[in-house]
């Protein structure tokens, strides 16, 4: 009696967890079937749709992109605008500002030279005078070279046309002179070294 009893409850205690097992398979596999309906549910929408309405759809994902590439492109072209209008604004204050600077470092020579005409009225020495106004030419070139003005250097050198403008030519006697500057009627300048004025001179021929 006792022995049936154990087996009975062995038996029961068994029933209880297949019971229980197939009750958690029965609450899980409800949910994976309804994901599994909407999945084909949505499909079947899909599949549905007619031509004129894939079309449609189709037009209305296209005219979407455009309208974004509008928006795109009116937003560069404004902002290219300002950029241009900044770099006008920018160049224009350059121009200017440079302009200013230039001019403002002429005043000083421009005192001397008013110094020496009004020295030319009190003194009679001549030797004072030329000494004053060689100083101011010497303030003159000085600037300029701060400034990146400088002289070409012609005489004696080969003629150039990159720097150099041939008035006319002369005959020479001596060979080495021939195809050079024998001399200078205007002297030319360089800025930054470009040529902003040639030299006129006279080439040995």
């Amino acid at each position: 009696m006792t022995t049936m009893s154990k087996k009975n409850k062995e038996h029961l205690d068994n029933e209880d967890v297949v019971n229980e097992e197939t009750k958690i398979e029965e609450e899980v596999m409800p949910d994976a079937q309804a994901v599994d309906g909407e999945t084909k549910a949505e499909d079947s929408e899909k599949q549905e749709l007619t031509p004129e309405e894939r079309l449609q759809a189709e037009l209305d994902a296209a005219n979407a992109e455009i309208a974004k590439a509008k928006n795109d492109y009116l937003f560069l072209r404004a902002e290219f605008d300002n950029f241009r209008k900044r770099t006008l604004k920018e160049k224009s204050e350059l121009l200017i500002n440079g302009g200013e600077r230039a001019f403002k470092g002429l005043l000083p020579v421009i005192d001397d030279f008013e110094r020496a005409i009004g020295a030319f009225a009190t003194t009679d020495d001549l030797d004072s005078i030329k000494q004053g106004i060689e100083l101011i030419y010497n303030k003159f070139t000085k600037y300029l070279n701060d400034n990146g003005v400088k002289k070409i250097e012609a005489k004696g050198n080969e003629f150039d046309t990159d720097f150099h403008e041939a008035m006319t030519l002369v005959p020479v006697e001596d060979d080495e002179q021939k195809g050079k500057v024998i001399d200078v009627i205007e002297e030319g300048y360089t800025m930054n070294d470009k040529v902003i004025r040639h030299s006129k001179v006279v080439v040995g021929k």
